[in-house]
């Protein structure tokens, strides 16, 4: 299998000075539950860093706990549920999975996240979707959207597709299902259709809670105007470097709220 081409990062879009606001990327995060609050608030931050304008539905609880918590969330916009359909259209992708309830977690007041995920995949077939935690222990894989983004670890890729997660299997999964899957692990294997890569590095540091809920933020921010497979590509690598950034300095002893902080400088030193 091959590695990614480094070079290819250079390939990333960089909003143009003559930019104006909502030109370089919008995206929607339909994420979170009564029971996991960070995992909705770790791709919002890393969204909003990157983008022009993200956007952010959860259950009430959360948009609350947001609304309080402007100066991590300036330019976006809280979106209640019954709304959430009109900002699908706006986006120019959509994040959807981190921190929604499984079907047996659900807690009164959280979605039925499989109705949630299901109803709205099906209703936008066409939109940039990158899919993740909840939906993906969910859905039924035959819904998935060409040209999707599943990021999936091990266990949510077993859940899902009903096999063993080898790198093989990703390349079958991806061909059959007409989409991106980026499987997280020790060395990420990103496949499409077409062709495969692994990318390796990060530490052990990197196997704290919310460090794939950071990768999905920041391969939604990075899909918005990028073709599915380098945004997946780039965003695992990315990732990664800015893991191996904080060992240099903390060695294993970071959270993924530092993850976040990292990659803005990490991405200044790759991209720019």
């Amino acid at each position: 299998m091959n590695q990614f081409n480094l070079s290819d990062l250079k390939k990333l879009y960089v909003p143009p000075p003559s930019s104006h606001k909502g030109q370089n990327g919008k995206v929607l995060i339909i994420a979170g539950s009564k029971l996991f609050h960070a995992a909705s608030l770790w791709p919002l931050k890393i969204v909003s860093r990157i983008v022009d304008m993200t956007y952010y539905s959860s259950v009430v609880e959360n948009n609350k706990i947001v609304q309080k918590a402007k100066q991590e969330f300036r330019d976006g916009i809280v979106v209640p549920r019954e709304k959430v359909e009109d900002y699908i259209n706006e986006a120019d992708c959509v994040l959807i999975g981190p921190g929604l309830p499984r079907k047996d977690g659900q807690e009164k007041g959280d979605d039925d996240t499989k109705q949630l995920s299901e109803k709205l995949l099906k209703k936008f077939p066409n939109k940039k979707w990158i899919i993740d935690g909840g939906s993906l222990q969910t859905i039924d894989p035959k819904i998935i959207p060409q040209n999707s983004i599943a990021t999936p670890h091990h266990g949510e890729f077993k859940k899902l597709f009903k096999i063993g997660p080898t790198s093989e299997n990703v390349a079958k999964m991806a061909k059959k299902f007409k989409c991106v899957i980026l499987l997280k692990g020790q060395a990420d294997i990103v496949c499409d259709k077409n062709k495969c890569v692994v990318i390796e590095g990060g530490n052990a540091g990197m196997t704290k809670g919310g460090t794939g809920d950071v990768l999905a933020g920041l391969v939604a921010a990075l899909y918005c105007k990028n073709d599915a497979f380098l945004s997946a590509c780039a965003g695992s690598y990315i990732n990664k470097k800015a893991g191996e950034s904080l060992y240099k300095r903390v060695g294993y002893y970071f959270n993924s709220s530092d993850l976040v902080e990292e990659i803005p400088k990490v991405m200044k030193e790759l991209i720019l």
